[in-house]
């Protein structure tokens, strides 16, 4: 589809769409360079495995260099965490829930979001089975989720401060107990570092900060350090903090000193499908890089682009702005705070071209909406789940259903539009075995190190693979020194500033109420804001839950209108009292907010309000250590409000 005028569309064929933006992408470089282009990708691309090679070779071939993702709104920190710990950014040792005796669950909720960086089907039902057999489950969270009504209990936690926790458990195991023998033997380095640090984090002085008693915190400390096996595993909850790299780290680190990493029981590597080599290192972009807008994590690779945060900045940047994005599943209006900046933003484009199975809040924007095929709709293999797997398989799906209307896979897309543009394309040849283009080259690759190949997963559609040995992740430590490192160098101004915001915690409002995300299975991101089956009777909107003793303080009562604000914005929503919140903390459902996206009907008839615009953007509102936007435990006003008239 083309915009032809302010909100109106109109369809043409795909080789005339596709000639137009390969025609205007031309003149733009000519005119302005490289440094004009952009994109940003959403987090449906990481479930297509055909996308990454499609797109980035497109991506390449024309040059783009800013380029964003939805990882900076969810994970980022995972892989700068761990290319720091691991020396590289591909290890996730993942919880051997199965078989351990206590597993610590924080900032995520298995019901709901069914896990993430770990890849286990049913897992309320393996943790339900932990239970069973004896385990101890404990989830850490600001309020009682869903899964503890399954298995296990919550321990509550004021929002963003989980990484002080993390410190404390540390500090208190190594108090009471001593590191294991296994963090002090020559896998671990800088460990005597690591002591020092978290000895400033005694559970006496994090108990304030985090709202959990301190006695309660000893007694976390002392089971997890005294189970036969642990294990623990931390999501976006988390992820989305001011510090969420520094809790990885800590996370990694609780496992390590514990003796729990690479054990039955504990947190093991789970290497997938391909047999990298040992000694291959991950080759990674390192330190960070100065932009106009402060000093950000050097983007490349895996998992790490520009903060997202910053993409409505670029796109205004007064002196090299971005004039041309591509926007592939994504929908940054709505995903990123700072909505009416992105707007205006979007607004002095001269090419912003979607790809998508949704005209959303951004394509209302486009030049061009370019229709993808549907999950259904195309080919795959289970690329994302690679090396997160609690039981690693590999599995090729077939398209269900061919593509509707004129639909086509994303990397065709690309494909026929580097053709257009005079690019290497596999369109012009290359073709595999069955006479079509060799799409699946890079998994082939991959399926070879396993001694196995595509033919044969197409054929058997799935291969079990063998489970890692849990010590196998020692062999795949990608620092020089083949280390664990315990202390990275490059978080030292990051823990000093942890240091800071401390004491900023320490000294805040005692009645400072602080916004975090709801996970909600009828909405996940905004993926479901247009399905009508899932908007009814009062999941027709989205709402501000509130501790019944922080609406009393406020004069507020079930159902009121109210308005949310702070420094960033303002929302009108409706409250919803409930207990299950910590006091102090409010949530909301994010994916909301589509009073103005027409191409989703039921979206727009239904549209909710856009928690984001409270969040911060622009520069400052990221980890500085891996561009992960901040978006959770931010401070906000409640009051009472009069419904309009």
């Amino acid at each position: 589809m083309k915009q032809v005028a302010p909100g109106k569309f109109t369809t043409i064929d795909w080789d005339t769409a596709l000639t137009e933006i390969a025609s205007r992408l031309k003149t733009i470089v000519a005119d302005h360079g490289h440094g004009a282009l952009g994109s940003y990708t959403g987090n449906p691309t990481a479930y297509n495995s055909l996308f990454g090679p499609a797109f980035g070779g497109f991506s390449s071939q024309l040059g783009i260099r800013k380029n964003f993702s939805s990882a900076t709104q969810d994970c980022a920190n995972k892989f700068a965490g761990s290319e720091a710990v691991f020396g590289t950014r591909t290890m996730h040792p993942v919880p051997d829930i199965d078989h351990s005796d206590f597993i610590l669950i924080i900032g995520e909720n298995p019901a709901v979001s069914h896990m993430s960086f770990v890849s286990i089907p049913h897992p309320m039902q393996h943790l339900k089975e932990a239970e069973a057999r004896g385990a101890v489950v404990v989830y850490i969270n600001p309020r009682a989720i869903e899964s503890a009504n399954i298995a296990g209990s919550v321990l509550k936690i004021k929002p963003d401060t989980d990484v002080y926790l993390l410190a404390s458990l540390i500090h208190e195991i190594d108090r009471n107990h001593g590191f294991s023998a296994h963090a002090n033997a020559q896998r671990g380095k800088h460990i005597e570092e690591l002591r020092s640090f978290v000895s400033a984090y005694p559970a006496e002085r994090v108990s304030t900060i985090t709202g959990i008693p301190e006695t309660s915190i000893k007694q976390l400390a002392e089971d997890f350090a005294t189970a036969p096996s642990a294990c623990a595993h931390m999501s976006t909850g988390v992820n989305m903090g001011r510090q969420g790299t520094l809790a990885y780290w800590l996370l990694h680190m609780l496992v390590f000193v514990t003796g729990n990493l690479g054990r039955t029981g504990g947190n093991f590597y789970s290497l997938g499908f391909y047999q990298r080599s040992p000694a291959a290192g991950s080759a990674m972009p390192e330190g960070f890089i100065d932009t106009p807008y402060g000093k950000v994590r050097n983007p490349g690779g895996v998992g790490i682009n520009l903060p997202g945060n910053l993409l409505a900045s670029y796109l205004t940047d007064p002196n090299e702005p971005i004039r041309a994005l591509f926007v592939n599943s994504g929908n940054p209006v709505l995903s990123i705070g700072g909505e009416q900046h992105m707007r205006k933003a979007l607004e002095l484009l001269e090419l912003l071209v979607c790809v998508d199975i949704y005209r959303n809040a951004t394509a209302e924007y486009a030049d061009y909406l370019l229709p993808a095929a549907g999950a259904y709709e195309r080919e795959d293999v289970n690329l994302a789940g690679m090396g997160l797997q609690f039981q690693p398989s590999v599995q090729y799906t077939e398209a269900v259903v061919p593509p509707a209307y004129e639909r086509k896979p994303e990397w065709w897309i690309f494909e026929r539009l580097n053709q257009i543009m005079g690019f290497h394309s596999l369109l012009d040849g290359l073709q595999g075995e069955d006479g079509e283009p060799n799409v699946w080259a890079r998994i082939n690759a991959m399926l070879r190190s396993q001694g196995r190949n595509m033919k044969e997963l197409k054929a058997e559609q799935i291969i079990a693979l063998e489970r890692s040995d849990p010590a196998e992740f020692e062999s795949f430590l990608q620092h020089e020194d083949e280390l664990v490192d315990c202390f990275p160098a490059i978080f030292s101004e990051s823990t000093l500033r942890m240091e800071k915001i401390c004491i900023e915690l320490e000294t805040s409002p005692a009645n400072q109420l602080k916004l975090i995300g709801k996970r909600d299975a009828y909405m996940i991101n905004s993926w479901y804001a247009n399905v009508a089956k899932l908007k009814f009777g009062k999941r027709d909107r989205n709402y501000l839950f509130m501790h019944p003793a922080d609406a009393e303080l406020r004069q507020i009562d079930d159902g009121d209108l109210v308005a949310v604000n702070n420094k960033n914005g303002q929302i009108v929503t409706e409250v919803k009292l409930t207990e299950d919140l910590i006091e102090g903390v409010v949530a909301m459902t994010h994916g909301w907010g589509h009073g103005r996206s027409a191409g989703m009907r039921v979206a727009l008839g239904k549209p909710g309000v856009n928690c984001n615009v409270l969040l911060p953007s622009g520069p400052g509102s990221y980890d500085p250590l891996s561009n992960q936007a901040h978006m959770t435990g931010i401070p906000v006003e409640v009051q009472k409000t009069e419904r309009a008239a």
